[in-house]
């Protein structure tokens, strides 16, 4: 996964720090190289590893860090907030024309995922926003470029404009756009061509395209596996086009993910999305702090509370919270958590996602196997209604049945019945505010204190007010538009 490699070399340089009660100039300068072979090994841009190595050991010698109280904590917080600024400091919204429609144009080169792109910002304007986007078929040489926009639209139910491939692209767009204009669509995607390369035949389209769409965003798809070639790619597209923003794609391949730390700072143009996955929800808004804090192990607990919020409505979560506290909670539960977990994506990038769990040693060597979850439905869908609401009927000899049905080794069944009956407890103990509970259980099995504590306890509060009062916000944008 992306940043795998860099986030282990980053923590391995702070917990030699950790561990010295006083911090000298020498223990500074080790670290300051660590951290600096860490970035150039992520594929970051030579001239932004050593602006950001110089700024950071600036600042902490600067700051007098080395004489202050915990001086490793202070040097990890500078680093934290270099890297966000090195990414953009905040999140940048799209350009929105002042009256519809909103033209967004895509470009990048083949391969990169311009179409498969166009069709999640898409899908991610008409779920968050209730949009009305249309999609402008402009790539006529890449075999069944067409063809593919056309079932991305079909899977997301939005409309596609497309010509053929016997016309010229400009045509097209200036086509499409009329019917935008006639059916009130509130974006509209432009899918243009790509390369392997950047050449001038290529720009010279786009260039014309941009002259007659006056686009209120020219987006840039870049494939984050590309590593330099990607802060290249973004140059001589910016170059030629003055590019607003950028999306990177495949951010959750085999990649070192140097891109996304130096694309910011080389060309100056944001990052304002990035996928992690081949599903049309699989498009987030690029958070720089979030994504800072997860590069360092701390977690992204606010992506991961927003993740849930997609998947778990209200009354789905007042019913679960119910169970809890009667522990009544049961397999057919079980189930439905399991599935909406499915959806929301890898278990092991969700766990990443949570505070201490990226360094934790039990997750490093836990095998996040999605036939896992496959063999746990299959041993629930081999049990009777009466033994999914009832566990604690489960002898041995109706477990041995159980086994047999599902294919699964009669010790597996067993395992599962006893992590289940694990977790029921806990969630009784967490919903009655006995956190020092669950914390001992988390200890138990390997899962680290992460979530125990106050602090932790302040932070989701504090992070779920402020979903809450964006969840209300896009509520009112949705009233408003109908």
């Amino acid at each position: 996964m992306a940043f795998e490699g860099l986030t282990e070399r980053l923590q391995n340089a702070m917990k030699k720090l950790r561990g010295k009660g006083k911090i000298s100039e020498a223990d500074l300068r080790d670290t300051m190289r660590e951290i600096r072979l860490a970035l150039l090994e992520a594929d970051v841009n030579f001239d932004v590893v050593k602006d950001f190595v110089k700024t950071v050991r600036e600042r902490a010698v600067g700051a007098k860090v080395l004489e202050g109280l915990n001086p490793a904590q202070q040097i990890v917080k500078i680093v934290d907030e270099e890297l966000t600024k090195t990414m953009g400091e905040t999140e940048v919204p799209l350009n929105k024309a002042p009256k519809i429609p909103t033209i967004i144009m895509m470009v990048g080169l083949q391969g990169a995922g311009k179409t498969t792109t166009a069709g999640k910002l898409a899908n991610h304007l008409k779920t968050d926003e209730n949009a009305r986007p249309l999609m402008i078929a402009a790539d006529v040489y890449r075999p069944a470029a067409i063809d593919q926009l056309v079932t991305v639209g079909k899977q997301i139910d939005v409309p596609v404009f497309e010509m053929g491939t016997d016309t010229d692209p400009v045509e097209i767009v200036r086509q499409g756009l009329a019917k935008a204009e006639e059916d009130h669509n509130d974006y509209v995607f432009i899918d243009t061509a790509g390369r392997l390369q950047i050449d001038e035949q290529l720009m010279d389209e786009l260039a014309r395209i941009k002259e007659l769409a006056h686009p209120n965003e020219i987006m840039l798809v870049v494939d984050a596996m590309t590593g330099q070639n990607a802060v290249a790619t973004a140059q001589g597209f910016n170059d030629k086009l003055d590019v607003t923003g950028v999306i990177l794609t495949k951010l959750d391949g085999d990649t070192r993910g140097g891109a996304a730390l130096s694309i910011r700072a080389v060309t100056g143009k944001p990052i304002k999305f990035v996928g992690e996955g081949e599903k049309m929800s699989d498009l987030d808004v690029f958070h720089p702090d979030r994504m800072a804090s997860r590069i360092l192990g701390m977690g992204d607990m606010l992506s991961l509370i927003e993740k849930t919020q997609k998947e778990y409505d209200e009354k789905q979560a007042q019913e679960l919270t119910e169970k809890m506290r009667e522990n009544s909670f049961d397999f057919n539960d079980f189930l439905d958590q399991m599935e909406q977990i499915q959806k929301m994506g890898p278990m092991d990038q969700l766990m990443k996602m949570i505070p201490g769990m990226a360094n934790n040693p039990a997750l490093a060597n836990a095998q996040m196997d999605p036939k896992d979850m496959d063999h746990i439905k299959a041993v629930i869908y081999s049990m009777t209604e009466q033994e999914r609401t009832e566990p604690d009927v489960l002898n041995p000899s109706r477990r041995r049945r159980i086994a047999a049905g599902s294919g699964r080794p009669v010790q597996e069944v067993n395992r599962m019945i006893k992590q289940f009956n694990q977790m029921k407890k806990m969630m009784n103990q967490v919903s009655k505010g006995n956190f020092s509970g669950m914390q001992g259980m988390m200890n138990n099995a390997g899962m680290g204190n992460a979530l125990g504590g106050k602090m932790g306890q302040m932070a989701m509060k504090s992070m779920s007010r402020r979903i809450k009062k964006n969840k209300k916000r896009r509520n009112n944008l949705k009233r408003r538009r109908k």
